[in-house]
C-alpha cells in the first residue's frame, strides 16, 4: 500500500511539472482598440501600433522589469571605457519573414538611414551618432560624437525596430509596398488583416529562438465599445484586456471572475503621463496666463480617482514621482477655478452675455471611452472659467494626421517616459524636432533656447548628480512657464485568463514580442 501511495505521489507530481512546462499550440485572443492605422512600426508609434506590431518586428535590445537590458537581435554588447564606442554582436541564424537572413547590413541601414528619416523620436537619440560600420555580417559598431548615458535604453523595439534593407532600401519608405504587409523578424507574422473586424498573426516556423514562439497564433478583435469587450472576455471569446480596453470602473469587477488575474506590470519603460498639450504659435495659447488658467481649471484629483478608478495619480510636471530624476515641490497649478478666471481677466478676456471668454478648438483623442469622458470633463471645466471649446472628434489615424500637421489649438496627449528623459521626454520639448508630420514630435511649437540647452546638457552628463540637477532645473522651467497642463500619470491594468502564462516578462510587457507566452491546458 505503501508502494502504490509513494507511486501515486510521484505521478500526482510528474504530472504538476509537466503542467508547468511551456505548453506548444492555441490561440491568444486579444483587442485591437483603438484600430491602429498601420503595423509598420518604424513609420507609426502610436499605442496600438506598437502593440500588435512588437510581436512582428524586433529591436537589437529588450529590458527587464527594472530596466536592466536583456538580449534581443544582439546577443552581446560592450560599452567603451569612456562611453564612445557601442559593439553588439548579433544573434546568428536570424532570417526575415520572407526567408532573407538579417545581418548587420539591416542593422546600419536601420539606424542610418531610415529611422533618421521617418522616426522623429529616435531620430534626436541618432543625433548623438558620429558612424556605424559593419565590421563583419554579424558585428555592428557605433561611435557616438559624444558620452550619451541613456543610449543603451534606445534599443526598445517601438524606438528601433530593425527593419529589412533589402525591401527599403532605395525606395520610398512611406509608400513602400511592404508596409501592407509587413515584414519582420519576430515570433510571428503578418497573416490577414480584416479591418474593422480582426488583425491575425501566425507563428513563425523559422523563428531564430528555437522551439518558440509556443503560440500559433495571435488574433486582435476590433470590439467597437468597452461594455462589448467586458462581455466578450466574460464570455470567453477574448482572453487578454489591455488597459483601456473596458471601463476602470469595470476593471474590479471582472478581476473577480474565475480564472482571471490583474496585474499592472509591464509598463516601467513607458510610464505614461497625460496632459492638455497646447498649439503655441497661435493665440491665446502662446501667452502663459491662459495655459495656466487652464491648468487652475481642471482637477487632477478628480480626474485619477473618479474618472480612472484610482489608477491613475495627479502629474505635477513632465515626469514622474518613480523617475530618479523628478523635481519635488514644482510650481504645479493647484485646481482653483478663482485663480483661473483672475487670469484671463488679466488678459482681456472678458465673458459675453453666455458667459464666453474666447472659443478655441479641441481636438480629441480617440483612444478610448476613458479619455473621451476624461475630454468631456475638460470641456465642462473650462466652460466654467469662460473657456469654450469647439470639439473635433476623429479616429486614431485621422488624430495622429491632425496633430502632426499642427491643426489644432488644443488636445490631450500622453507622453511615453522611455525609461530616460532623454528618450522619451526631450522629444517634445526641443526645437530640433520641430518637424511636421508626426504626432510623435515637438508639434506644440515649443521653441526655448533655454530647454535646449538643459537637456542637451542632460543627455549628455555622466554624472546622476548633474543629472538630476539640470532635469530639476528643466521640470521647474517648464512648469513655471506651463507650456503643458500636466494632469495624471496613468498605470494600465492588465486583465487576462490566469491559464496564460508568461505575458507579462519585461518593462514594456503586452508590447514585447510574446515569443515566451504560452496557455496552459
Amino acid at each position: 500500500m505503501k508502494l502504490i501511495k509513494i507511486a501515486a505521489a510521484l505521478a500526482l507530481t510528474a504530472q504538476m511539472a509537466a503542467a508547468q512546462e511551456p505548453q506548444a499550440g492555441g490561440t491568444l485572443r486579444m483587442i485591437a482598440q483603438p484600430e491602429p492605422p498601420t503595423l509598420m512600426l518604424g513609420l507609426n508609434q502610436q499605442g496600438p501600433t506598437q502593440f500588435v506590431a512588437g510581436k512582428i518586428y524586433e529591436g537589437l535590445l529588450r529590458y527587464g522589469p527594472d530596466l536592466s537590458v536583456m538580449p534581443g537581435l544582439a546577443r552581446s554588447w560592450d560599452v567603451s571605457e569612456d562611453g564612445l564606442k557601442y559593439t553588439f554582436e548579433l544573434q546568428e541564424g536570424v532570417t526575415w519573414h520572407d526567408g532573407t537572413p538579417f545581418s548587420s547590413d539591416d542593422v546600419v541601414f536601420s539606424l542610418a538611414e531610415f529611422l533618421p528619416e521617418v522616426h522623429p523620436r529616435t531620430r534626436g537619440i541618432l543625433s548623438h551618432v558620429k558612424e556605424i560600420t559593419a565590421p563583419d555580417a554579424n558585428t555592428v559598431e557605433i561611435v557616438l560624437n559624444e558620452a550619451f548615458p541613456a543610449f543603451l535604453q534606445s534599443f526598445e523595439v517601438s524606438g528601433a525596430p530593425m527593419i529589412p534593407a533589402h525591401l527599403y532600401q532605395g525606395t520610398d519608405y512611406r509608400e513602400n509596398p511592404a508596409n501592407a504587409s509587413p515584414v519582420g523578424t519576430g515570433p510571428f507574422m503578418f497573416d490577414e488583416w480584416q479591418r474593422g473586424s480582426f488583425i491575425r498573426l501566425v507563428r513563425n516556423e523559422s523563428y531564430w529562438q528555437d522551439g518558440k514562439p509556443y503560440l500559433d497564433e495571435l488574433v486582435f478583435n476590433v470590439v467597437p465599445d468597452a461594455a462589448s469587450r467586458a462581455v466578450a472576455f466574460e464570455t470567453g471569446d477574448v482572453d487578454v484586456l489591455r488597459g483601456g480596453d473596458v471601463e476602470y470602473f469595470d476593471v474590479q469587477r471582472l478581476a473577480g471572475l474565475p480564472e482571471t488575474e490583474v496585474t499592472n506590470a509591464g509598463w516601467e519603460f513607458l510610464s505614461p503621463i497625460i496632459w492638455v498639450q497646447f498649439n503655441l504659435r497661435k493665440e491665446p495659447m502662446n501667452d502663459v496666463r491662459f495655459r495656466k488658467a487652464v491648468w487652475h481649471a481642471i482637477d487632477r484629483e478628480f480626474i485619477a480617482n473618479a474618472i480612472w478608478m484610482g489608477f491613475a495619480d495627479p502629474a505635477d510636471g513632465p515626469l514622474p514621482a518613480n523617475s530618479p530624476y523628478h523635481a519635488n515641490d514644482l510650481p504645479a497649478a493647484d485646481y482653483d477655478p478663482d485663480k483661473a478666471r483672475s487670469l484671463l481677466d488679466e488678459m482681456g478676456l472678458t465673458p459675453n452675455d453666455d458667459g464666453v471668454r474666447v472659443t478655441v478648438r479641441y481636438l480629441s483623442l480617440p483612444y478610448s471611452e476613458t479619455y473621451i469622458r476624461m475630454g468631456e470633463y475638460i470641456r465642462q471645466q473650462l466652460r466654467e472659467v469662460g473657456i469654450e471649446l469647439e470639439v473635433t472628434q476623429t479616429d486614431v489615424g485621422g488624430w495622429a494626421q491632425t496633430l502632426g500637421q499642427w491643426d489644432y489649438d488644443l488636445t490631450m496627449n500622453l507622453l511615453y517616459q522611455y525609461g530616460d528623459p532623454a528618450l522619451g521626454v526631450e522629444r517634445a520639448y526641443v526645437s530640433s524636432n520641430l518637424v511636421q508630420g508626426s504626432p510623435s514630435a515637438n508639434v506644440s511649437g515649443l521653441d526655448n533656447p533655454e530647454i535646449d540647452d538643459l537637456l542637451a546638457e542632460a543627455g549628455s552628463a555622466t554624472s546622476d548628480a548633474k543629472r538630476t540637477q539640470l532635469y530639476q532645473q528643466f521640470q521647474n522651467k517648464v512648469v513655471e512657464e506651463a507650456y503643458f497642463a500636466y494632469l495624471v500619470r496613468v498605470n494600465f491594468p492588465t486583465v487576462y485568463n490566469s491559464k496564460v502564462r508568461n505575458l507579462v516578462d519585461s518593462a514594456i510587457g503586452l508590447n514585447d514580442t510574446m515569443a515566451d507566452v504560452w496557455i496552459a491546458p
